[in-house]
């Protein structure tokens, strides 16, 4: 899996990249990440990216141009280059492999559902939004998808992007040592992640529940299975009405 990110800010991801399960995929060479500052493709002697939008109001907002460019040069780097019209389809099919995914406050809300499909790809390319936003024209003719993490505004998209990278690698075959290990957490079975528990076996007058200890597997299944519906009951009852 490639991931190809188009940004203002890549230094900001170095270190979330190169730490912990998302440094040991690029070790195992599983997941390769690819930094395109949107800077390098902006126009004139101050690299501008961005203008004032059509009809006035706060805020600018990323040039379509500039992005194509940016776009582009991925493709390029890959020597496997199309003409602009093929680089991506609204119906959201990838294109050589590949999904065009903008960071976006306004885009479908994200779910582990959707992991999950994108974990399947061979390239995602992801593009950090900012600003205002980003002229229409190019989402209109190159964006697959456009994803929200969230019924909240960032300052950009570098955070959510961080999100989706993290969440799409850990389901990657053999990153994680225990593949079992996303079979069970939350969202996974359209439920909350059972209540867990390890040493010491008493802490600050509370003891682990019983039937943890008792061995019987059957029993802690079951145990487990109760409590996730329960948690998910208290925190998160619209899961019971959908699948995600």
């Amino acid at each position: 899996m490639k991931f190809s990110i188009i940004t203002l800010f890549p230094e900001v991801f170095e270190p979330i990249l190169n730490s912990s399960i998302l440094k040991r995929a690029q070790k195992k060479g599983l997941v390769e990440f690819e930094l395109i500052n949107l800077r390098d493709f902006g126009e004139g002697k101050h690299q501008v990216v961005d203008d004032r939008p059509y009809g006035g109001g706060a805020g600018m907002v990323f040039k379509a141009d500039v992005l194509a460019k940016a776009l582009k040069s991925v493709y390029s780097l890959q020597s496997t280059a199309k003409s602009s019209s093929r680089l991506a389809s609204r119906s959201g099919k990838s294109v050589v492999g590949s999904q065009i995914v903008l960071m976006s406050a306004s885009g479908t809300p994200y779910k582990q559902a959707e992991a999950r499909e994108l974990s399947k790809l061979s390239h995602i390319i992801i593009i950090c939004g900012h600003y205002e936003g980003v002229d229409q024209r190019f989402i209109d003719k190159y964006v697959s998808e456009e994803i929200s993490i969230g019924d909240y505004v960032l300052t950009g998209g570098e955070i959510p992007a961080m999100v989706i990278v993290d969440s799409i690698t850990r389901l990657i075959p053999r990153v994680l040592e225990k593949p079992e290990a996303t079979q069970e957490e939350s969202f996974s079975q359209g439920l909350l992640e059972y209540p867990q528990y390890t040493r010491p076996e008493e802490f600050e007058g509370e003891k682990v529940p019983g039937v943890l200890l008792s061995g019987n597997h059957a029993e802690i299944k079951k145990w487990r299975s109760e409590k996730s519906l329960e948690k998910t009951k208290k925190v998160r009852p619209n899961l019971l009405n959908q699948k995600d």
